[in-house]
């Protein structure tokens, strides 16, 4: 399946086979495209618990409004981010690049971030969601489905996975084999309404 089509038949499917299961080659081939997606200086700030346990999952169906993809997808993911990353040996964002691109660029990561707290966490959301995106559309061109979460809450979800002081909790990420067809698309605002030509209109 190409892009386009891709993009095109993504839907947020709720009812999946609970019995499907991922092989190996294909859960590698799903992460392998998602860990090309672009983050802002190559800090790879995204985070991802696979939750597998069935137990963990219930308890994560409770925080999320009893929503039954959480336990029948084959695959659960909790997408997080490192608030922290930028200053987590940075260098290794860049390892394979030359001396010269190393000390230009490694510095900048630090005069960056700190002390923007704001920021951070805005780098985070904006790194998840463009990972999201990826897996979602990875597993449309392998023949699956997926429904990106924001039902839940997160500080429940936070504790059921232990999530270390220094991340956030972003989305849910449900990935797996649908049973039935996805709804009619609710509609889709007018291109002229959401396509801003240079500026927004002053009145």
């Amino acid at each position: 399946m190409n892009t386009q089509d891709a993009i095109t038949q993504r839907r947020s499917v709720k009812h999946y086979d609970p019995e499907h299961r991922f092989t190996d080659e294909e859960f590698n081939t799903l992460f392998s495209h998602a860990l090309l997606s672009p983050t802002s200086f190559n800090i790879q700030n995204w985070r991802f618990v696979n939750v597998t346990d069935p137990e963990l999952r219930k308890n994560i169906r409770a925080a999320a409004w009893d929503q039954a993809q959480v336990t029948d997808a084959s695959i659960l993911l909790v997408m997080c981010a490192d608030i922290k990353a930028w200053e987590k040996d940075p260098g290794r964002y860049w390892a394979n690049s030359g001396p010269q691109a190393q000390d230009m660029i490694v510095p900048m990561i630090d005069a960056f971030y700190r002390d923007k707290e704001q920021l951070q966490r805005d780098e985070g959301l904006r790194s998840t969601g463009i990972v999201a995106q990826t897996l979602m559309l990875t597993a449309k061109s392998m023949g699956y489905d997926s429904c990106p979460i924001i039902g839940f809450d997160p500080d429940s979800v936070a504790k059921i996975i232990q999530l270390p002081e220094d991340h956030m909790v972003c989305m849910l990420l449900a990935i797996g084999k649908s049973t039935r067809e996805a709804n009619p698309r609710g509609g889709q605002l007018p291109l002229e309404e959401v396509l801003i030509e240079n500026q927004f209109p002053t009145n």
